[in-house]
């Protein structure tokens, strides 16, 4: 059992680049800063950064190609 652990543990540690020091630690994370009240809420857009996970390079791309999934389908719909 301890060598799976073991085997297990030196995996992370590979995988996080070592970062990882103890695998039963527990991990912590915080929300961004947030604008507004109730149903306004929002993450403030100035405090998000990559580490948040706001990278979306493609993100106009989909956008655009759901938008012309979504014309095609009304379209096909249409001539019915």
């Amino acid at each position: 059992m301890m060598k799976v652990a073991w085997r297990l543990t030196e995996r992370l540690r590979g995988v996080f680049g070592g970062v990882m020091t103890d695998p039963l630690d527990r991990g912590s994370s915080s929300a961004p800063p947030v604008l507004g009240e109730g149903c306004t809420q929002r993450y403030d857009p100035q405090a998000l950064t990559p580490e948040d996970g706001t990278e979306f390079a493609d993100a106009a791309e989909l956008w655009r190609q759901l938008q012309q999934d979504e014309q095609s389908a009304t379209d096909s719909d249409k001539q019915k």
